[in-house]
């Protein structure tokens, strides 16, 4: 049975109105500690390693060169201002399934950094042209390519790799440790959406990735027109993997979610959302106010019940989100 979220619970009071009842139900926050967010991403397939052989031993150095119209580049110069021997925090992403290049556009060697990051990535400008020196111009334009190396990277699948690094250094052990312990009950959160139009889901693809989405399901629905998967986020896979990376620049992260596409709700919900998401491992929670016929008022998202939470896996749960109209009674 699909469990049933409320929408549209959230009730506002002007100001210097009072309450008719004081009975307020406050929210309870999580412990965590503090994030710090914003992180240049790179493909794995810009990724040049090289062997440094300085101190007698081989090791090998991940670096990365950005032309000097990269955007990546002229952030670097005209918001950062970095310098010559700066740090900055950087990723390496890890491919789901929306992208269409071949493997063999990657290198052994540089795939196996994908999914990794670091707080301590070192920046070199490597001036061009008429200009000398090795720092932003007076206007803040980057004065050629930018060389970018990736120092003390770490697995961004680490339970806790990326709370540990971004904590604040004044931090003590165990609101640490309680950060650390929160990361690794994380729940993995899936997303089935009614395809909104085209302009909104460009819109929406960036804050999908920034909320930590695994998983992301569009799917086709009575009220949602034909032809808006003739957008061209579908001809090119490329621009909708753009997007995606985009709202993981923003949040930190590195682990792109997989998309599924389906252009057929009733095979998908017959054939793949067991497979998907079997019902004796994932929440099933559906967005919609209340069913025809239901006796039983809606579910708070607090009361949702996780299957196998018990076990050391990770809580799992999949929404469903209908289009503007809502789902269509009953099927649906």
């Amino acid at each position: 049975a699909m469990a049933l979220v409320p929408v549209g619970s959230i009730a506002f009071i002007r100001e210097g109105a009072v309450p008719k009842s004081r009975a307020v139900l406050r929210r309870q926050f999580h412990p965590s500690s503090v994030l710090n967010l914003n992180r240049i991403l790179f493909d794995p397939s810009e990724i040049d390693v090289k062997t440094d052989t300085s101190d007698g031993s081989s090791s090998s150095i991940p670096t990365v060169t950005l032309p000097k119209e990269d955007y990546r580049t002229i952030h670097a110069a005209k918001i950062l201002s970095l310098q010559n021997g700066d740090t900055l925090r950087a990723g390496i992403v890890s491919e789901g399934d929306t992208s269409t290049r071949k493997s063999a556009d990657i290198s052994v060697s540089a795939s196996i950094y994908a999914g990794h990051v670091t707080d301590e990535a070192s920046i070199e400008w490597l001036p061009e042209g008429k200009i000398k020196m090795a720092q932003p111009t007076k206007n803040g334009d980057p004065p050629g390519s930018l060389r970018i190396t990736l120092d003390s990277l770490v697995s961004s699948l680490d339970d806790g790799a990326l709370s540990d690094m971004s904590s604040d250094d004044n931090t003590d052990d165990q609101s640490k440790t309680s950060a650390s312990s929160e990361s690794q009950q994380s729940p993995c959160v899936s997303l089935i959406l009614a395809l909104p139009r085209p302009l909104q889901l460009g819109r929406m693809l960036p804050m999908i990735s920034q909320m930590g989405v695994d998983h992301l399901v569009l799917t086709a629905a009575k009220k949602v027109p034909k032809d808006y998967f003739g957008s061209h986020l579908f001809r090119r896979p490329e621009e909708l993997r753009r997007l995606l990376i985009e709202g993981l620049c923003q949040c930190g992260d590195v682990r792109i979610p997989k998309v599924t596409v389906a252009k057929r709700l009733k095979p998908f919900l017959e054939d793949e959302l067991d497979i998907l998401f079997p019902p004796d491992e994932v929440a099933r929670v559906i967005a919609h106010p209340q069913r025809v016929g239901q006796v039983d008022p809606p579910m708070r998202m607090r009361e949702i019940h996780f299957p196998g939470r018990d076990s050391k896996a990770n809580p799992s749960i999949v929404i469903a989100v209908g289009p503007e109209g809502g789902w269509e009674e009953p099927y649906e």
